[in-house]
């Protein structure tokens, strides 16, 4: 019997599990199971990635390449620097606020190799934001690019800032480098004047002799990331992600998709920012796992850019995205105008594809756009569409291999079955973090027994895939951020004129959802404008209320709890 042979029987025999319906489902190519090695690291994933694909490019950013071998280099002087000049130690946290620069997966690995805990930050961020993940993770160092620099100082001068290294645009971009970090400074202004006393250049960190490097022993079952999200229960917290939790979703994802992608030969857009969860691991751990060369965007929102670069590069074939992306994409004229004539696999995640969209990107590309679901607590993955759809679902898809996913009632708890049924969407699996960093309280809201809930309600479908058809919890997903209603009501309810306040997501074509924000005034005086001026000063900019409307009393519970619900539906007339 041939392998293939052996892996569809495998896959027959387990579609008989009732619990297990979404097996029925699967291509033939793709197997119920993963295998892995528990002692296996990111460390020892990447030196393997390194030797296979050495003189294949890895990253291009601004026109300049990368290969395999040449970033092998640079995280191993990074590493040396990190552990032997700053004596950063196993188990501590690592800061990352950069985009999508070559310096960003060099510090990823490097900070892996030292055994440290990778914590990313949106460099959007303002310094409060920014000092409350600092907190949360108990940041030892701190790498950023230079656009953070003036926030840090702020930072710096009520917080003992740890070890900072500070990055510029170019300092990986060979000899234009210089040209592009000017360029940053004073055509784009993109770098406010800042001075921080005790800064180290990243370049200089790049000169370290990575022959002083001591090996770190780890484990797979050590942590890799502390990614901050919401989680299923609302306030900001770290969500402990380890080597194997990272592994095995990439090793998923490849059993889903691997036959569709040819090893070594790839180009891969990358728009999204790799500090996000699902780019981070899609667009850099599975694209280092199949040896592509990966379009690093830095500003997805500077659209010209991107076209610039699709232009350049007509072998892209794989590509990830959000709604908003696919969206401005067809109204650009890509495939058009811009033709991606290799484009084979596009892959859809971070917020819901709208069947709109999808249908005019199909038009445009001739690619069904693949949508997927995750979440931070999953490594992200949980659930894709397999390459053989046809169509756009409007699912969320199948569970990957080696992943098991129920529905249960919110009234009993009792597992439903029955096609239609809504209930609490619940997975366990080998991509199932370890749990919240520092947070035990937590942990047990987050667990119901061996299983993850996700505060998602969903339903089973026709051939074992998955439909969300709403929320319990109350977070917001903006162009596929989360953005949490709590944060905004606390910062809003600091404004003088401000009595009450209440966040909700409102649909929006533009960004998926927008925010709203319902406001009864201490002073009559208070204007949506005022209102916008101060969240501009503290939340960045997605966080920011689109919308806002003034009423007299918000809806409350018997037990003075606001319902939201009633202001996301528009059942509530308190004006």
């Amino acid at each position: 019997m041939s392998e293939s042979t052996e892996v569809n029987a495998q896959g027959g025999a387990a579609q008989s599990d009732p619990r297990r319906p979404w097996l029925a489902s699967y291509p033939a190519d793709v197997p119920p199971e993963i295998s892995l090695d528990p002692s296996d690291t990111l460390p020892d994933f990447l030196d393997r990635c390194c030797r296979l694909y050495a003189d294949q490019p890895a990253f291009t950013s601004f026109g300049h390449r990368l290969t395999f071998r040449q970033f092998d280099r640079a995280v191993m002087r990074l590493s040396s620097f990190l552990q032997q000049d700053l004596g950063l130690k196993k188990g501590q946290s690592l800061a990352l606020i950069m985009p999508n620069l070559i310096q960003y997966p060099v510090a990823v690995f490097a900070g892996l190799r030292c055994g440290l805990r990778i914590v990313n930050i949106n460099p959007l961020y303002t310094a409060r934001e920014i000092l409350c993940v600092l907190q949360g993770s108990k940041a030892e160092c701190v790498i950023a690019l230079n656009t953070a620099g003036a926030r840090l100082e702020e930072l710096s001068r009520s917080y003992p800032l740890p070890h900072v290294i500070i990055t510029e645009t170019g300092d990986m971009l060979g000899l234009k480098g210089p040209l592009y970090s000017l360029a940053a400074v004073y055509a784009a202004r993109a770098v406010p004047h800042y001075y921080l006393r005790h800064a180290i250049s990243f370049k200089r960190a790049l000169r370290a002799d990575p022959l002083r490097f001591i090996k770190v022993p780890l484990k797979g079952s050590d942590v890799a990331f502390l990614q901050f999200t919401g989680g299923t229960t609302g306030k900001p917290k770290g969500a402990m992600l380890t080597h194997t939790n990272i592994i095995a979703n990439v090793e998923q994802c490849f059993a889903m998709y691997g036959t569709v992608i040819e090893e070594g030969r790839e180009t891969m857009l990358t728009p999204l920012p790799l500090y996000h969860v699902f780019s981070m691991t899609v667009n850099l751990m599975l694209q280092i796992r199949v040896g592509a060369n990966s379009l690093l965007i830095m500003d997805p929102r500077r659209f010209g850019s991107l076209l610039r670069t699709i232009k350049r590069h007509p072998e892209i074939s794989v590509m990830t995205g959000v709604n908003t992306l696919f969206s401005a994409m067809v109204d650009h004229g890509v495939f058009t105008k811009i033709p991606m004539p290799n484009l084979r696999l596009a892959i859809g995640g971070g917020a819901a594809v709208q069947s709109g969209v999808a249908e005019r990107f199909y038009k445009a590309s001739g690619q069904h756009i693949l949508e997927g679901y995750g979440l931070t607590e999953c490594s992200p993955v949980a659930c894709v569409n397999p390459h053989t759809a046809r169509v756009f679902t409007g699912s969320i898809g199948i569970p990957l291999p080696s992943t098991q996913a129920r529905i249960v009632s919110l009234e009993d708890g009792r597992e439903i079955w029955d096609l239609g049924k809504p209930g609490e969407l619940e997975f366990k699996g080998p991509q199932v973090m370890l749990g919240y960093f520092n947070s035990e309280a937590d942990n047990l809201k987050v667990r119901d027994g061996e299983w993850l809930r996700t505060g998602d309600i969903a339903v089973w479908q026709e051939g074992g895939y998955l439909k969300i058809v709403d929320r319990i919890k109350d977070m917001i997903i903006v162009s596929g951020f989360n953005v949490f209603p709590s944060e905004i009501e606390d910062v809003v309810s600091h404004l003088r004129k401000v009595s009450e306040c209440c966040a909700v997501g409102v649909p929006s074509e533009k960004s998926g959802e927008t925010i709203k924000l319902f406001i009864v005034k201490r002073d009559p005086s208070l204007t949506s404008e005022e209102v916008q001026v101060y969240c501009k000063e503290y939340l960045t900019g997605y966080k920011q209320p689109k919308l806002i409307e003034f009423v007299k009393e918000l809806p409350k519970s018997p037990v003075g709890k606001v319902m939201r619900r009633y202001l996301i539906q528009n059942r509530y007339k308190g004006s």
